[in-house]
């Protein structure tokens, strides 16, 4: 097992491009079972989860293929077989989930284990499974969710929850569905509106995309094409927050700024400026982080929502910044009841933190963190604590670091090049 060994406290400097956006690539890579015509994904994501749906969607009859050393993929889906999907690999991601919809309208059948993923409370499956039953489709669960459907017809359908995975199953089944299907309360974040802006670059009709209502006219087909992804925000807003607790200047390339304005507004409240300049990020070494009280003096709150709003994945990232701010926040996410549970690493290293309950803690800060050994219990946490080790005195160790290259491609690279000391070692 590998871990990270970080030396702390020196600033960061020089530019960085961040890679594709890993929760488009997944859906996108699944959305490519629906035609039988060359897809090819440009700007894909090297990282543990993608080659972990990789390697799914070739056992059901996908040929992939690199396109030289780029980081552009070919992929066909000839011959679909529902073929019996490898538990473990299913275990490995919660995407695997998004096998379902396309394998439903292209072949009819799957039989699926169920999906695993980040350890951050329980994550319910429930919404696919009705959105799909409304579509036509019938479920039986023993030791797999085992899917069928005789055609998939459009229907009306309100999602019980605007779930991320769960909008973007709904509509690769409903692209190939007869009829019209109007899918309410959906999800609108960022890689929602480039699945459906891909689907329709290979012949789909998807309508109101960014929107919580989507009009989806089914087609007969798709066609082949080619797509490339947008860049990942949340290791934008990665490395606008490794900047600030280092106090280091850095430009971040091709940002993908158009999705960046509520992210920008809730840094501000830690005390965080960064400037748009065209398609990049400046993000200055002299920072307020002061936090920004609320009318009367109150104590802020961030909480996540649905986007537009504040997403949940950036919780951790705001909470290690909070704790470089002058001033006093509480953090509520509402939506994982174990999102909070690694603060207790960061108060190890010396933070002010009150766990209030499994969905709030205060933080209070400034406070000058020290070197620590830890563990990284998933995606999020555990660039927070790379953050937090970045900020520290002396030197930390990260363990169980493939949860973090679960979705951070080449990220001890990318900081080396922007100064850090941070280097790969075994143990």
């Amino acid at each position: 097992m590998e871990k990270f060994v970080i030396k702390g406290g020196i600033p960061l400097h020089g530019t960085v491009t961040p890679s594709g956006n890993k929760n488009a690539a997944l859906p996108m890579m699944a959305a490519c079972l629906l035609t039988d015509e060359p897809v090819v994904l440009h700007n894909l994501p090297d990282i543990t989860d993608t080659r972990t749906m990789r390697q799914l969607i070739e056992s059901l009859g996908v040929t992939v293929t690199r396109m030289g050393d780029s980081s552009s993929y070919k992929f066909q889906a000839q011959n679909v077989t529902p073929s019996a999907l490898d538990p473990d690999l299913c275990r490995k991601i919660r995407a695997s989930i998004l096998l379902a919809g396309p394998m439903l309208a292209r072949a009819g059948t799957i039989n699926l284990p169920p999906p695993g993923g980040d350890v951050i409370g329980r994550r319910r499956v429930d919404t696919h499974i009705l959105a799909l039953t409304k579509l036509g489709a019938r479920m039986q669960m023993n030791d797999t969710f085992n899917f069928s459907a005789p055609g998939l017809i459009g229907a009306d359908i309100l999602l019980d929850e605007a779930s991320v995975t769960a909008t973007e199953n709904s509509i690769m089944a409903a692209v190939r569905a007869k009829g019209v299907t109007y899918l309410r309360n959906a999800a609108s974040e960022p890689h929602i509106q480039e699945l459906c802006q891909m689907l329709n670059l290979l012949g789909a009709d998807i309508r109101n995309i960014g929107s919580n209502t989507l009009e989806i006219h089914g087609v007969d087909s798709l066609h082949g094409g080619e797509f490339t992804i947008g860049p990942d925000y949340l290791e934008v807003i990665s490395f606008v927050g490794a900047a600030v607790v280092t106090k280091g200047d850095i430009r971040i390339k091709n940002a993908g700024i158009e999705h960046l304005g509520m992210i920008q507004l809730v840094f501000r409240r830690l005390g965080v400026d960064f400037d748009f300049v065209g398609n990049d990020i400046l993000v200055s070494g002299n920072q307020r982080l002061v936090i920004e009280t609320d009318i009367g003096n109150a104590i802020p709150e961030i909480s996540v929502m649905p986007w537009p709003a504040f997403p949940t994945d950036l919780m951790s990232i705001a909470i290690v910044v909070a704790t470089q701010s002058n001033g006093t926040i509480l953090f509520h996410d509402w939506m994982y009841p174990s999102r909070m549970f690694f603060t207790d690493k960061l108060v190890s290293m010396g933070a002010q933190i009150v766990l209030c309950d499994p969905h709030r803690c205060i933080v209070h800060g400034p406070t000058r963190l020290n070197a620590e050994k830890l563990d990284s219990p998933d995606i999020r946490a555990g660039i927070a604590l790379v953050l937090a080790a970045l900020s520290a005195n002396g030197t930390s160790t990260i363990r169980n670091i493939t949860q973090i290259e679960r979705g951070y491609e080449r990220i001890d690279e990318k900081l080396r090049n922007l100064g850090a000391d941070i280097v790969r070692a075994k143990g």
